[in-house]
């Protein structure tokens, strides 16, 4: 296991004043260009992580649509493993192979739900998913290339442990302002050299949209 290497990647849309959504609220920031270039970006991934706010708020699929191309897994970071059945990510378990990720503070009721559906269930931390033991947990098991598409909260979480290698980041013509509104990298973050060590490697100019690709 400590010989395995993965690969994380952080993908988003942002506005300019730095949001990446609203609380509630089910925002589109995205054009329909930027959407077909995140199809083929998790095509090429292992799989494609979020978190249970994401899965509650937006309902999505995350798939690969608009391209040709593999659906990675899909991965759920839910640590008290109430993922509603009724979810698209649930409905969907059959044919696109889905891990969910808990804690140990999930019930017995809701883990035997979740053993009892068609998808594989992870339990890895004590009070929350701990990101860093379950990295190499996932590598382990042949997943060493993940998309991260999370909130702000999870996003922050990936980047205060040092696991992303990659950002990509769209710039989006749309301005949300702060109320109710969420980061990019949502909580408090210490003075720390983790963002300057990203280098900015690509600048992809789309219509009124510009792809920022920053690496380590």
């Amino acid at each position: 296991m400590e010989n395995c290497k993965s690969m994380i990647v952080l993908s988003a849309a942002m506005t300019l004043d730095g949001k990446i959504g609203q609380r509630n609220k089910k925002v589109v920031l995205s054009s329909k260009s930027d959407k077909i270039r995140v199809h083929k970006l998790r095509s090429k991934f292992d799989a494609i992580l979020v978190g249970k706010n994401t899965v509650e708020q937006d309902d999505p699929l995350l798939t690969v649509r608009h391209v040709k191309g593999k659906n990675p897994i899909r991965i759920i970071l839910d640590s008290h493993g109430t993922i509603k059945n009724t979810s698209k990510i649930i409905k969907t378990a059959k044919n696109v192979p889905t891990i969910i990720v808990t804690s140990q503070l999930v019930s017995k009721r809701n883990f035997s739900r979740l053993k009892n559906l068609s998808l594989d269930v992870i339990v890895c931390g004590k009070n929350q998913v701990d990101i860093r033991k379950l990295v190499p947990i996932l590598c382990k098991k042949g997943i060493k290339k993940i998309l991260v598409e999370g909130g702000g909260t999870l996003n922050l979480s990936f980047l205060k442990n040092n696991l992303i290698n990659e950002i990509i980041v769209t710039i989006t013509p749309f301005v949300l302002g702060s109320e109710n509104s969420v980061n990019l990298f949502e909580g408090i973050l210490k003075p720390t050299k983790t963002l300057s060590s990203f280098k900015l490697k690509k600048v992809q100019k789309n219509t009124n949209e510009i792809v920022l690709n920053y690496t380590l």
